[in-house]
């Protein structure tokens, strides 16, 4: 590939993050953090508590300055607001206001992307993500945890954007919510869209992911498809995988 060639691919890829560098005070948390992501695939971060992921996330989304380094997103810099118009993002530690119904949270969500809701299809989709659509009608504030996850879910992907970016969406989930949760991201992914999210459940994203990155000490450590990674490290699960992978970067 030419340098033409490959500075073409970077700039329109869904993702393409390079030399990113962020501190906070003396602490450094991000150094010479580069990845891109290919279209129309399914890409999990993994990572300890603390290490950066949801503050590489929030650099992606321009929602936290980086120190250095640039990203793109489908070929605009992360910094134009109009570069996340294709983007759908459920953040961490979801919550929305208690004082809506269900089913005026997803409305609110839908009309800044300027489309109205559907009941039908908003109940459909809160059947496939294990919510009992009757909820919908209900205010969240009498929500579950679990449900009020699920609820977040399910405005992500009725914004139908072709680049969905999770933050630990598993959070909360109980198995048979996992196990929904996953066959909607393989739907989506058949869809033809392009998913990027962070989990602590390494299992879930052996399963699922056609590439994963492991963040630690600071940098991405490993970069490539799970089965590449427990053969790199010479294990037969992804968890004991990760372990070796960190053991070796501390």
């Amino acid at each position: 590939m030419t340098n033409a060639q490959a500075k073409h691919s970077s700039i329109s890829a869904p993702l393409s993050v390079t030399g990113i560098h962020k501190k906070y005070g003396d602490h450094v948390v991000l150094d010479d953090v580069s990845l891109e992501l290919n279209a129309g695939e399914i890409f999990g971060l993994i990572g300890l508590n603390g290490v950066g992921k949801t503050t590489l996330i929030k650099i992606m989304l321009d929602l936290a300055k980086a120190d250095a380094g640039t990203i793109h997103l489908s070929g605009e810099a992360s910094t134009d607001v109009s570069s996340r118009r294709h983007i759908s993002y459920l953040p961490e530690k979801f919550q929305p206001s208690r004082y809506l119904r269900g089913f005026e949270y997803l409305s609110l969500s839908l009309s800044y992307y300027g489309k109205k809701l559907d009941r039908a299809e908003a109940e459909a989709m809160a059947i496939a993500l294990d919510l009992d659509p009757k909820a919908l009608a209900r205010k969240v504030g009498s929500y579950s945890k679990g449900m009020g996850q699920k609820l977040g879910l399910v405005g992500a992907f009725l914004i139908d954007q072709p680049f969905l970016v999770l933050d630990e969406p598993m959070s909360g989930l109980d198995p048979r919510a996992r196990i929904h949760l996953k066959q909607m991201m393989l739907k989506m992914k058949a869809a033809g869209k392009t998913l990027f999210f962070s989990s602590h459940i390494l299992a879930d994203l052996d399963e699922i992911c056609d590439r994963v990155g492991v963040i630690h000490a600071t940098k991405l450590s490993y970069i490539g498809t799970p089965s590449g990674m427990r053969e790199s490290y010479k294990e037969t699960s992804l968890e004991k995988a990760f372990l070796r992978a960190i053991n070796m970067t501390t």
